[in-house]
């Protein structure tokens, strides 16, 4: 089994700095863009199947890099973006910044002491629910030897991977950093055993902006 872990193109909510989450926000012009671009990256990839989480701006993604293959792409909630509930809409950074960006930016600089929001999910929740995600593939014996495109978020995608290396410290959680929008991370599965080949791979020529707190 081959896995494409894709993090969605650009919305106006990522340029604004604004907390997504479950906020079903639609890509942006340059968000289809980086899209387009990494289709003609993954172009040579004979893809099976495609997973995406049920947000539009992954949908979307995954079906612009898959170019109109017209291979199955299946919409799975355990991909979805981490929950930030009373947060969402939240701009973080810039002259629009909100007054409880404070507690908030705890989730990047200070993880383990994140505390969730009103209606929010946990990070222990997010590496819970990616972790089942990973063991349902795992363990389903026609994906074996199939190519998937797995189309998600900036934190999910973090949950996934950290799942994949083992480090489940909430602690830890960003220690690689956010992921680009379409950054594309490549793992190889035998006998249940996931390893990774490629992380963080942009096809675009673009300087990727960090994510920075407070910026």
């Amino acid at each position: 089994m081959k896995l494409y872990f894709v993090r969605h193109g650009e919305t106006d909510w990522n340029k604004a700095r604004k907390v997504q989450g479950h906020s079903d926000i639609p890509l942006n012009d340059y968000g289809r863009y980086l899209a387009r671009e990494t289709a003609k990256g993954l172009a040579d990839v004979a893809f099976d199947l495609a997973y995406t989480s049920p947000l539009g701006r992954a949908r979307e993604t995954a079906e612009l890099i898959l170019n109109g293959r017209g291979i199955p792409v299946i919409e799975h909630e355990k991909i979805k973006e981490l929950g930030f509930g009373d947060y969402e809409g939240m701009c973080i950074s810039g002259e629009h910044k909100a007054l409880e960006t404070e507690e908030f930016n705890k989730f990047f600089t200070d993880t383990a002491h994140y505390v969730p929001a009103r209606g929010a999910e946990s990070i222990e929740e997010l590496l819970g629910r990616t972790k089942e995600f990973l063991q349902e593939l795992y363990q389903t014996p026609e994906l074996q030897d199939k190519t998937i495109l797995i189309s998600s978020h900036g934190a999910a995608m973090t949950g996934l991977l950290n799942n994949i290396k083992n480090q489940t410290d909430t602690a830890d959680f960003w220690k690689e950093g956010v992921p680009p929008n379409c950054a594309v991370t490549i793992v190889e599965v035998k006998d249940a055993v996931p390893k990774i080949i490629e992380e963080n791979v942009v096809y675009y020529k673009e300087p990727v902006r960090a994510w920075k707190v407070g910026e």
